[in-house]
């Protein structure tokens, strides 16, 4: 096998590879308040959403169109620079998962491709206008529609079903959570599944197999579909239990609410092609269903947590993407078995470390004493 083909296959591996941990990663996106308010059972809402990222992967691509051909140049990016920044959008997914940070799988892969592009190919491999206009601009505005309007919804809902039984209440969202939890996770898959899409029509167009601008080929959109779904599957239990609980309690209702509206921005963004995160734009959701409270019952230590892995993702990615670019460019064949390697040992490290202190489906609605507030009525008990 020569040097050119290995590194095709290498990627294509790796995006898979990333595609896997994107799912298990963004799992809390749409099934954290679902868990939390026991909509559903744990292991039932990953299965449903597990089947509906499936679903999502395959109803559009013009996320795919725009990863493969909108942020960087295709024409001057090559198969080992995409491989290193995978591997840098990998590292920063395990390492947000081990603390339990809600970051975005999105960013980490752009930041590791646009690190990667820079570093192998100078700063015109990347279409800045494109970060700018695609990326930087929805990440910010995006959070801040669906914060504010589940905070609109929400305190909508309470005035409606004010006078309503607290039972009645419970149960009629309780339901209307699973439609809209499964309208969140069908929405990830037509945003989140698409990027590995366009990471391997990328590299394919690289090497002239595909067209400058052509979309994913068939295969690609279904293998990409059924790994981010086996991902998904797998449940992210720490992030879960962050989004769930640890930002504030959350009713059927405001589960309801924060679902809905999630939902709605990602399918927009979706069919505007703009590869938005959607754990920011799920998160803003829960935030903006505590800020609707009276009184507001929010931890601001959890959110801060989560606003400066946001900052950092996408630079943190980047870094890590170019110092890999630099070894696979100039190292060859050698150079990306010991990427590999590293990255490898790194990740090994990453999931012994996660086993001293356990989340699962058993636990994951446990919150520890010292992460909830004293004003804030969630379960409050020592996880095991």
């Amino acid at each position: 096998m020569d040097h050119a083909t290995f590194l095709v296959v290498a990627v294509i591996v790796t995006s898979l590879a990333f595609d896997f941990t994107n799912g298990f990663h963004d799992t809390a996106n749409a099934m954290a308040t679902s868990i939390a308010t026991e909509a559903l059972r744990p292991r039932t809402a990953v299965l449903i959403s597990a089947v509906l990222n499936v679903v999502g992967a395959l109803l559009s691509t013009e996320v795919a169109r725009t990863i493969s051909g909108g942020i960087v140049n295709d024409g001057l990016v090559t198969p080992g620079m995409i491989f290193a920044g995978l591997i840098g959008a990998i590292l920063w997914n395990l390492v947000t998962w081990l603390l339990g940070l809600p970051s975005s799988s999105s960013h980490a892969l752009l930041g590791g491709l646009i690190g990667a592009a820079w570093t192998g190919a100078g700063r015109h491999a990347v279409h800045f206008d494109q970060v700018v206009a695609k990326i930087l601009v929805p990440a910010v505005a995006s959070p801040l529609v669906a914060g504010v309007a589940v905070l609109l919804a929400t305190r909508l809902a309470l005035r409606l079903t004010a006078h309503t039984p607290e039972g009645a209440v419970t149960r009629g969202f309780r339901l209307g959570q699973i439609a809209s939890a499964s309208l969140v996770a069908l929405a990830h898959g037509t945003n989140d599944a698409q990027k590995t899409m366009g990471v391997i029509t990328l590299t394919l167009i690289s090497v002239g197999v595909l067209g400058h601008g052509a979309g994913p080929p068939l295969w690609v959109v279904i293998t990409a579909g059924l790994t981010i779904g086996l991902g998904t599957y797998m449940g992210g239990w720490r992030i879960i239990r962050t989004m769930g609980r640890g930002v504030t309690a959350l009713r059927s209702l405001q589960g309801f609410a924060a679902e809905t509206g999630s939902a709605t921005v990602i399918l927009t963004s979706a069919h505007l092609g703009f590869p938005l995160s959607t754990t920011q734009v799920c998160a803003a959701g829960i935030l903006g269903t505590g800020l609707a409270g009276r009184p507001v019952r929010v931890r601001w230590r959890t959110v801060g947590r989560m606003v400066i892995a946001w900052s950092v993702t996408l630079p943190a990615a980047a870094a890590v993407g170019g110092g890999a670019a630099s070894a696979v460019v100039h190292g060859g064949t050698l150079g990306t078995v010991a990427v590999v390697l590293a990255a490898a040992a790194l990740a090994a490290v990453i999931v012994i470390a996660s086993r001293r202190n356990p989340v699962t489906a058993d636990n994951v609605n446990v919150v520890p004493v010292a992460a909830v507030p004293a004003d804030c009525p969630v379960r409050r008990s020592q996880a095991p």
